[in-house]
């Protein structure tokens, strides 16, 4: 009998609908009867011997997983690995040194979101560091925010530090062209957007693969792409795909569909998250950063190295609007901490807590890496939620 799951569910998974007017609710998601169900699911469909690693490629499904309790009901031969899908993460070092470097500048006020601000930076220096030695790097809610200290300051440079996958490139893009068409000739991007399938075909064509059984497809960067995407790597890889909402329903549902391809021995890409993504993703949201980015040759990636075609620069068009060309920036190559085990985190190596400094001297308050700074980080996610997707050991075999 299958578990009742909200009307959206797909057709490719156990669902049936729930009383009219739920999905206007974000409850019908988080229904425990309803988990509870879609568990022992999963404990009757995982083959017995049998182990399964998936990876949650998306930051916000490491910390839903933790912070709603879904790795307690998964079965024990079940591995979640984390992903490489946290955009505060990814940010090398060296990008973060240019931001500094920029908002140190008597002429410039940088702005940006709050987690970047705290992320180390060489010395161990972050923006809000730099800030308190007189540095304007101030803290924006949005893009547009940074359009406004544009126009309020005509005497200064105002740059944008931009970051994220493919879901916050359509926001930049509109911004630019906006300041390109009132003519405000003060305000740049500093572009740091960096796309999804190829830090996963990184992860799957590494020499040394973390080895895997599935991935979870992130959320809301299909809701612009799409799920066709993926269809190369699943099959390159012979790897199934399934795209998940973020709600704890959604989840399990998505690894309960992940262990039937693995026991059916397929290798497709299925979209549980159908009330939000299509095949074909949001088209007009593609033109319209196809419009003014185009793919850089490499960029470099926290962990992962530099990696090719796997990041937005702006076009010739938008020159005027590209910080990197406006202040001739260097692209600085800069090791990271140590001792700090963020890169082989996000290369779904290593467990936050295998890192000696973990909870020690790199806390949410006074973070050493990336990954315990950003909300979707997998150190920060552990250390808040005390939860850790690491298997039970087994039972020690009894004495004769």
């Amino acid at each position: 009998m299958s578990a009742p799951l909200p009307s959206s569910a797909p057709s490719t998974a156990p669902s049936a609908a729930l009383p009219e007017g739920s999905l206007r609710y974000v409850q019908g998601f988080r229904q425990p009867g309803v988990a509870l169900a879609l568990a022992r699911q999963l404990a009757e469909a995982v083959e017995p011997g049998r182990r399964y690693r998936f990876m949650e490629f998306c930051g916000g499904h490491t910390h839903a997983l933790a912070r709603h309790g879904v790795l307690g009901l998964l079965p024990a031969s079940i591995r979640m690995v984390h992903g490489p899908g946290c955009p505060v993460c990814v940010l090398p070092v060296g990008r973060i040194d240019q931001a500094i470097a920029l908002a140190r500048r008597p002429e410039v006020i940088l702005a940006s979101h709050g987690d970047t601000l705290r992320v180390p930076a060489s010395g161990p220096l972050s923006l809000l560091q730099a800030r308190a030695l007189g540095a304007d790097a101030r803290v924006v809610y949005a893009i547009d925010d940074a359009l406004d200290l544009a126009r309020a300051h005509p005497g200064r440079e105002v740059v944008f530090l931009a970051i994220g996958f493919e879901t916050t490139t359509p926001p930049t893009a509109v911004a630019v062209q906006r300041a390109a068409a009132e003519g405000l000739r003060n305000f740049s991007v500093l572009c740091n957007h960096v796309l999804t399938p190829a830090a996963m075909q990184a992860i799957l064509g590494d020499p040394e693969p973390v080895p895997l059984d599935g991935l979870v497809g992130p959320a809301h960067v299909s809701t612009l792409i799409g799920t066709r995407p993926y269809a190369a790597l699943a099959r390159a890889h012979r790897l199934p795909v399934v795209v998940a909402g973020f709600e704890p329903l959604d989840l399990l549902q998505a690894i309960l569909m992940l262990v039937r391809q693995v026991n059916g021995g397929r290798a497709e890409v299925e979209n549980q998250f159908t009330r939000a993504v299509r095949e074909e993703g949001n088209p007009r949201a593609q033109a319209l950063v196809d419009a003014v980015f185009e793919l850089r040759e490499d960029f470099a990636w926290r962990g992962l190295g530099r990696i090719p075609h796997s990041a937005l620069g702006l076009r010739p068009a938008f020159a005027d609007f590209d910080a990197e060309r406006r202040f001739a920036l260097s692209d600085p190559q800069v090791p990271d901490h140590p001792q700090c085990r963020c890169g082989p985190i996000l290369q779904g190596r290593c467990e936050p807590t295998d890192c000696r400094l973990f909870a020690t001297v790199c806390t949410p308050d006074h973070p050493l890496g990336a990954c315990m700074v950003s909300s979707e980080g997998a150190c920060a996610a552990v250390f808040r939620h005390g939860r850790s997707r690491r298997p039970p050991p087994a039972s020690p075999a009894p004495s004769s």
